[in-house]
């Protein structure tokens, strides 16, 4: 079979040139952070966690999904989301605490309309006649126009009265957002609303409200971050989704490669496993000295499986050399167990270091 190429496609002219950032650059300072990947890379994971690792340091970090798949809720093992920010984590060493929220397309049409034009009642029998469904249907631009219009609402959203945690009037509510967005493969047509609204709507609110999520996420407040698997898919997905977001001049953070393989054995023995050449006598031998079993099916047994692994590893090497691009790389363990609230805390860490903190 011909291998494809593994050259990313010609780039797209720029709307808005980007300045490539250094494999070293950290994105702390950004306000919006927006996390997509390949279906089963763990977005949802690395989000989470990058959230944790936002919070440290007494920040409010709010979290929100957009494909009402009740992703998070899952993965902090709680209730469904509602349409309301609630409580699910607090940062290391405490201050910062992580909030919640995954945005309904039907409620964020009904808050716009009732902070717009105090419409709310109205929005509600549109809801119950089915308009809103049937807006959304004939017209996705819509949808993706009031998911990113609730995400830059909470961007740049103010305190107008002192909340309990002692903030004034005028600051932040959030110090950052995170977005568990729609997969690479969807990411540009979801961020690039301008596009999706231009067949829609040329002027009035709804063109003035994709200007003003266009002006936030071509900032210098928001980073998209990219979650990968170190296989042949995912990773050239990645390159594709880099070239995209580039091409429409929205500002690209890191590369996030999830549930990366330790190897097991030392670089100068992994060729050799690779081959299924392992010394058996030595194997044996081995397995004596801890008192284990050491017959002719389990020592072929293993040579197999570090033959498996050893071929792995050279996979995942070749793909990670496939991501040197000129852009931050962060690499997260694959986890022996599944991923609880412990193990969001480890990966955040990761993230702190490598990628949040300058």
């Amino acid at each position: 079979m011909a291998r494809r190429s593994t050259e990313p496609g010609p780039a797209k002219p720029t709307r808005k040139a980007q300045a490539a950032p250094s494999p070293g650059e950290r994105f702390g300072d950004r306000r919006l952070h927006v996390v997509t990947g390949k279906g089963g890379t763990g977005k949802t994971t690395v989000a989470a966690a990058l959230a944790i690792a936002l919070a440290r340091g007494g920040r409010r970090v709010l979290l929100c999904e957009v494909e009402n798949r009740q992703g998070i809720a899952q993965l902090f093992d709680m209730a469904p989301l509602p349409y309301e920010e609630r409580v699910v984590a607090s940062a290391p060493g405490g201050g910062g605490c992580v909030l919640a929220l995954a945005i309904d397309p039907e409620e964020a049409l009904l808050e716009y309309l009732e902070m717009f034009y105090n419409l709310r009642r109205a929005g509600k029998a549109l809801k119950r006649i089915g308009a809103v469904d049937f807006a959304t249907t004939i017209a996705p631009g819509l949808r993706d126009v009031l998911l990113t219009g609730k995400l830059k609402e909470a961007v740049v959203r103010t305190i107008d009265g002192r909340d309990s945690s002692g903030r004034r009037i005028g600051e932040r509510v959030y110090d950052h957002v995170v977005v568990d967005a729609p997969p690479t493969g969807r990411i540009g047509r979801f961020l690039n609303v301008n596009d999706e609204v231009a067949g829609l709507a040329r002027m009035g609110p709804i063109r003035a409200q994709a200007d003003g999520v266009m002006e936030v996420l071509r900032s210098h407040q928001t980073a998209v971050h990219l979650v990968t698997l170190l296989e042949e898919m995912p990773v050239q997905e990645t390159l594709d989704g880099v070239a995209d977001l580039h091409a429409i001049g929205l500002p690209i953070g890191g590369i996030v490669v999830n549930m990366r393989r330790t190897p097991l054995l030392p670089d100068a023995e992994l060729a050799t496993a690779a081959a299924g050449r392992l010394d058996t006598e030595a194997i044996a031998g081995a397995l004596k000295a801890v008192d284990l079993p050491a017959g002719d099916t389990l020592v072929r047994t293993l040579i197999e499986e570090a033959a498996e692994h050893a071929e792995r590893i050279q996979l995942e090497r070749e793909q990670r050399a496939r991501l040197e691009i000129a852009r931050p790389v962060v690499e997260l363990p694959l986890l022996s167990h599944a991923v609880d609230l412990g193990a969001l805390y480890t990966l955040a860490e990761t993230l702190r270091t490598e990628l949040v903190d300058a």
